[in-house]
């Protein structure tokens, strides 16, 4: 897998870069499995390749569209509830159909980002006082390590012979 990333450069770049760089990592991890592969229940959380996607889709809504654009729950594009919700791919969903959901999310929570600086700060019920910079770090952190449990389920998913297609 081949992920250009900006290393070099003021720090809102890199930040971007290093939020990009792990969203994409994020979905290598499920890119090719096939739909029943990608719903596979391999630990005893709700967690699946195609939810792991889906809950990084409401993690974007819940932190750019509702915390820092403000926006109510019915303007979001999607689930964003801060609960164990984030994880429900109904059953007709395709996982492409889940990629795209995270892809759009991204792109909306990267034009609302920009409005704001990294010092701005909001007040958020959970954590107290937070910055944009905090924002983009944690959710560098949030999909690195959903990157990670990705990477795992699909060690797995290869060692039980579901394999995606062409392999």
């Amino acid at each position: 897998m081949s992920i250009n990333m900006i290393t070099a450069g003021d720090e809102r770049l890199i930040l971007n870069s290093m939020l990009d760089h792990n969203r994409r990592a994020l979905v290598e991890t499920v890119r090719g499995l096939d739909e029943m592969s990608a719903r596979l229940h391999l630990v005893p959380s709700l967690t699946t390749p195609i939810s792991l996607i889906k809950h990084a889709a409401a993690a974007e809504r819940i932190w750019f569209q509702r915390f820092w654009a403000g926006l109510e729950e019915q303007e979001c594009d999607g689930y964003s509830r801060r609960d164990e919700g984030t994880f429900t791919v109904a059953e007709d969903e395709t996982l492409e159909e889940v990629i795209a959901e995270f892809e759009r999310a991204g792109t909306r929570s990267r034009d609302i980002a920009a409005r704001f600086s990294l010092d701005d700060i909001k007040r958020q019920p959970r954590e107290g006082l937070v910055s944009m910079r905090w924002t983009l770090v944690a959710m560098i952190t949030e999909f690195a390590r959903h990157a990670g449990h990705g990477d795992i389920l699909r060690e797995q998913i290869n060692a039980v012979g579901h394999h995606h297609p062409g392999t």
